[in-house]
């Protein structure tokens, strides 16, 4: 081979890999726990969001939204993922195929507030539309003050989700947390997990709580089933004989809770 072909060659091997770099730089997207933050009548929230590594742009992707317990609000944008399902990931990030949001409720307020579930969905908005969420697979799921979220958002948003698991949460407030209850049913009636139940409807729900839990009673959990079955909903139920308030490290690694997810879809 001369050596102007050689050059000419070489030049040409140079020029490949500069238009492979380019494309890679204008197609990638970072992934991981990503931080991201959202503004809502003038105040800024912080957030993260998971993106899986095999995350792509040629595909719809699978959306749930997190929420996090009482003990990890804040402003930091990063403590909502040290519990539950973001604990989960990263003990095990190829069961979560999943793009998954983490809004973080400041403290002094509660899931149940209507301000900060709407801020919520604004964070899982933004993601659905950067990660090119699949709406007809978007998914809820909290602990604890976050399994009281995802009851009052199921309430309030029916025909958004395509299933919810709630997990150690409740309608009532407990003795523990007299101040944290629901919002959108009456309490003082005799059976407010009737009317919850109405407005959740069809939706399919995975429920999940520690049958020793001392901060939130099990009751709470067994009375929902029991509502939504008798209003002729698909449901779940998994009570950890031994677990006390901690039933999330358990429920999240359960071996097809992210097969169960991906199996539903929104029904309009």
């Amino acid at each position: 081979m001369n050596a102007n072909k050689h050059r000419w060659i070489m030049q040409c091997a140079r020029v490949f890999t500069l238009l492979t770099a380019s494309s890679a730089l204008l197609t990638a997207k970072d992934t991981g726990f990503l931080n991201r933050s959202v503004t809502m009548a003038g105040t800024s929230y912080r957030y993260q969001v998971y993106v899986p590594a095999e995350w792509t742009k040629h595909q719809k992707w699978p959306v749930i939204l997190s929420l996090h317990g009482a003990g990890e609000r804040g402003s930091d944008g990063l403590f909502s993922t040290e519990n539950g399902i973001g604990r989960s990931i990263r003990r095990n990030a190829k069961a979560f195929p999943f793009v998954v949001v983490f809004p973080q409720c400041p403290n002094g307020v509660y899931w149940t507030d209507k301000s900060m579930q709407e801020m919520a969905m604004a964070a899982l908005e933004s993601a659905i539309k950067e990660f090119k969420g699949d709406r007809d697979r978007i998914y809820l799921t909290g602990l604890s003050m976050g399994g009281y979220g995802t009851w009052e958002m199921a309430m309030r948003y029916p025909k958004y989700f395509a299933a919810i698991a709630p997990v150690c949460g409740a309608l009532r407030g407990s003795k523990m947390l007299p101040d944290l209850h629901s919002a959108q049913v009456d309490l003082a009636a005799e059976d407010p997990y009737t009317e919850a139940a109405r407005r959740i409807g069809a939706m399919p729900v995975w429920i999940f709580h520690g049958a020793k839990d001392p901060v939130i009673p099990v009751e709470e959990s067994r009375r929902m089933a029991e509502a939504l079955r008798a209003a002729g909903a698909a449901v779940r139920y998994t009570e950890y004989p031994d677990a006390t308030h901690n039933s999330w490290d358990r429920a999240y690694a359960e071996p097809d809770f992210s097969r169960w997810l991906l199996e539903q879809r929104r029904k309009l």
